[in-house]
């Protein structure tokens, strides 16, 4: 039994662990050589504004009253410089969005394991490249910048983090504190010799980070007064700026700026999904070098080492924009063939190392872009700029820049198909052996032991790719030696009448189509629910037990309706969190009465339990209250709530262990304890969700145990009656039956529920910061993130209490593990996080 539990999580742990194998591998490569344009550049300096949550239809659009709320950046677009839009990637946060724009590559996605923050893999950057660069800003962005630099010519200037706070008062003073320290910054260099010489030196960078609107966009809203009026304040802060570099350097011409933003914001004030509103930001240059107004779309980080004629950066992926550029033509051809072999350097790289990782008669090659070609195309390219054709060699070296981002791609996911195969093949046959595990040991069929099976795999090579390639087979072994099994499955499956046969696989098919399509179109969890609600009219349950029965449809068809309610979008709305508030009251005043009546089983401690919670919910109720009041009128968070938040946090994980141990009251006393905690992270109609979920939880028990009662399998039994922590041999009630399927299905449909009910855990925009607030308003990634995520799993718990409660009336554990297999060829992201939390389901290995 333990040797089977072990190889169970050793199993699991190697499919979860070929998730990131497969498919979140840094796509970075390491040991091109710098290239840089061998023309003089036209800018001897650059400064970077980066207005982080800075939505482009918010910076162009004018106001109510036909002005502009950025005056300056408006008249350099009508008159000085280029201006578009800049396109940003998923996920729309501020790290990638910066990594992207200074390094020129879309962020390694395994950057995420470290909130963002800390280099994952080391990186080149425009700030390595030049001779010197000076930023102020965030301590969330600056640092990986400087980190990942060589030497120490990268300097930040960051505020204390605790400044980053939704609560205060007046965010706009992230900006202000930037703009004021610049300032500074330049009137000590007037009297600093040292200092002096080395911003006059060519090939610097001034980089400034503007969090204020950010901060603003998520506290209120991107169509909120404080959030565009930070647009205004921004706007005349940048061109005091502009007018100090100019003064400073004395109008010498050599000084290119760039203003733009990292990520947008949806109106809901979230961001990190692919909504125009996240992914289209502002785009302005003007300067040294930069094309009088025109309208185009650039990539920024060749943009910027083109005008300052610094290398560009070794993993750049970028494509100059040669429209941008105020200069020759053949200084803008021989920038693209700079480009172009930057990249191709990348391609090469690339193609080295996974032909080394290969075995020869194996290894397919980039067909599209040959060693031939590669010499062709830039023999062709230089032999044009030689003679003056430009045109003819920006467009070949585009040619052979999108050559080789497929060719980079290419190599990437080279093992991706193999790979995802081998693990397919494991996955199905550890499927399979489980299945038949449980067929010999729970029904009907030959129970004749096979030899216990022991395999060592062998592992030369430290490469996860071996485990993955090698796992099915001592997999499918063991399969192959249950192989009587298999044969008495196959003629018990051609005694049933072909009719029946069919109709259950359709009915089967149906049910997993179902589910597959819940993880992506959150009605068809209504379409369950309904069908949910008419399962006692199809069976003899209806006239069995008609009030329970009744029961089951009300309330599947209530919980079927948040689904259809939105994901993100909506506005908070307390009223919804205190009505979810007074219903918990009225169901611990309901216990409480129906404990009193039975005298005998009652105690004081359990009544001074119930009372705890539910003054722990009015306590919750007031505290979200009070907050939200607190912070509409810029108060910030009050310490007393925050105590008071997490007080109630922490005492919720620890109160249900002192209630009783009967069955129903230990199930109340948890639903009890986590409603208050859920209705601290709660902003509106998500409150009343955990409660429907229960009661019909609650509702499922009883339908059960009428099911069960009805075939004759057991007599049913009080839940009053039960002890929660009493354990039972079910083994040796019953074999396994097709209801037992049906049990399964319902548990499974309930946890995607559970999940899904009130939006899409696998997106980042899906959460509001608002619900948080409760419990600390600065920001803080991690502690946020694990918030935001107990407030997704109180539901998930709530319904596995039901399913440990449900043991004890079937044995749908087994098939539970079977069914929730299929879940992970599902979209991958939801896979990941489903997967992990369903590993430590201890019940479904012990029961074999």
């Amino acid at each position: 039994m333990l040797l089977f539990f072990t190889l169970g999580l050793l199993v699991h742990f190697v499919f979860f662990a070929s998730i990131f194998d497969i498919y979140f591998t840094s796509p970075l490569v390491h040991g091109m050589t710098p290239q840089f344009t061998p023309l003089p550049p036209p800018a001897r300096r650059l400064v970077l504004f980066v207005a982080d949550g800075l939505r482009a239809d918010s910076l162009y659009e004018l106001d109510e009253n036909g002005n502009s709320r950025a005056p300056f950046i408006r008249s350099i677009i009508m008159h000085e410089g280029s201006w578009g839009i800049s396109h940003t990637r998923v996920p729309t946060e501020s790290r990638p969005g910066h990594v992207a724009m200074i390094a020129g590559f879309y962020e390694d996605v395994s950057a995420v394991a470290k909130g963002w923050k800390e280099n994952p893999v080391e990186f080149d950057s425009l700030f390595n490249e030049s001779k010197y660069t000076w930023s102020w800003g965030s301590p969330d962005i600056l640092p990986m910048f400087a980190k990942g630099a060589s030497g120490d010519h990268v300097y930040t200037y960051s505020y204390d983090a605790e400044r980053e706070d939704f609560g205060a008062d007046d965010a706009t003073k992230l900006d202000t504190w930037v703009f004021d320290k610049v300032k500074d910054f330049f009137h000590a260099a007037r009297n600093n010799q040292s200092l002096f010489s080395k911003v006059n030196e060519e090939k610097v960078v001034f980089f400034l980070h503007l969090l204020g609107l950010d901060t603003n966009g998520h506290a209120h809203r991107p169509s909120s007064r404080e959030y565009k009026d930070n647009i205004k304040i921004v706007d005349d802060r940048v061109k005091e700026i502009v007018s100090m570099f100019q003064h400073f350097y004395g109008n010498d011409g050599k000084t290119a700026f760039i203003f733009t933003s990292d990520h947008g914001m949806t109106d809901w004030g979230s961001h990190g999904a692919g909504h125009p509103s996240e992914t289209l930001t502002p785009l302005v240059t003007w300067g040294a070098g930069i094309k009088y107004p025109q309208k185009v779309s650039a990539d920024i980080a060749p943009l910027m080492a083109s005008l300052i004629g610094v290398p560009f950066p070794l993993n750049s992926v970028g494509i100059l924009p040669v429209e941008y550029l105020n200069n020759t033509d053949l200084f803008k051809a021989e920038s693209m063939f700079t480009n172009a072999v930057q990249i191709l350097e990348q391609f090469k790289v690339k193609m080295t190392q996974k032909k080394e990782a290969t075995l020869p008669f194996l290894f397919t090659p980039f067909k599209l872009l040959s060693d031939s070609k590669q010499v062709d195309i830039l023999r062709k390219a230089r032999l044009y700029i030689k003679q003056g054709k430009f045109d003819e060699a920006v467009s070949l070296c585009t040619e052979l820049i999108h050559l080789a981002l497929k060719g980079l791609s290419y190599y990437h996911t080279y093992d991706r198909f193999f790979l995802g195969i081998s693990v397919a093949i494991g996955f199905v046959g550890w499927t399979s052996y489980v299945s038949l595990l449980i067929i010999k040991s729970h029904s009907n069929l030959t129970r004749s032991i096979s030899k216990e099976v022991k395999v060592a795999i062998g592992i030369q090579s430290p490469r996860n790719y071996y485990v993955y390639c090698l796992l099915p087979v001592p997999i499918w072994y063991a399969v192959l030696k249950e192989f009587q099994v298999i044969q008495d499955l196959v003629a018990s499956l051609l005694t049933f009448p072909l009719s029946h046969f069919v109709g259950h696989l359709l009915i089967c098919t149906l049910g997993i189509e179902v589910l597959v399509l819940s993880f992506f179109y959150r009605y068809m969890l209504t379409a369950g629910l309904v069908i949910f609600a008419g399962w006692p009219f199809l069976t003899q349950l209806w006239t069995r037990a008609k009030v329970t029965s009744l029961s089951w449809t009300f309330f599947s068809l209530l919980l079927a309706v948040f689904p259809l309610m939105p994901v993100v979008g909506r506005k908070p709305d307390l009223s919804l969190v205190m009505s979810a508030g007074l219903l918990v009251l009225l169901l611990s005043l309901f216990v409480i009465t129906s404990l009193i009546k039975r005298k005998n089983s009652f105690i004081k401690e359990e009544l001074l339990v119930h009372l705890l919670q539910m003054l722990s919910t009015v306590l919750s109720m007031y505290v979200v209250y009070s907050t939200h009041n607190s912070l509409l009128k810029k108060q910030g968070l009050p310490l007393m709530n925050q105590v008071v938040s997490w007080a109630i946090l922490a005492s919720s994980l620890v109160v249900p262990l002192l209630s009783s141990p009967v069955l129903f009251q230990r199930l109340v006393s948890i639903l009890l304890s986590l409603m208050s905690t859920y209705l601290l992270l709660s902003t509106g109609y998500e409150a009343l969700f955990p409660l429907v979920l229960s009661c019909l939880m609650f509702i499922w028990i009883h339908m059960e145990q009428e099911t069960l009662q009805q075939s004759g399998v057991c007599y049913k039994q009080k839940l009053t009656s039960i002890q929660f922590s009493y354990n039972t041999d079910i083994i040796q009630f019953r074999h396994l039956c097709l209801d037992d399927i049906r049990r399964a299905f319902f548990l499974v449909f309930f946890l995607v529920t559970a999940f899904f009910g009130t939006g899409n855990i696998a997106s980042i925009n899906s959460f509001d910061l608002a619900s948080v607030y409760c419990f600390l308003t600065v920001f803080s990634p991690f502690m946020m993130g694990s918030l935001m995520m107990w407030k997704i799993l109180i539901p998930f718990v709530l319904v596995m209490c039901a399913f440990e409660a449900s043991h004890f009336v079937f044995i749908s554990q087994h098939f539970f593990f079977l069914v929730k297999d299929y879940g992970s060829w599902l979209d991958i992201g939801t896979s990941v996080l489903v997967c992990s939390l369903n590993l430590p389901l201890e019940k479904i290995f012990c029961d074999f």
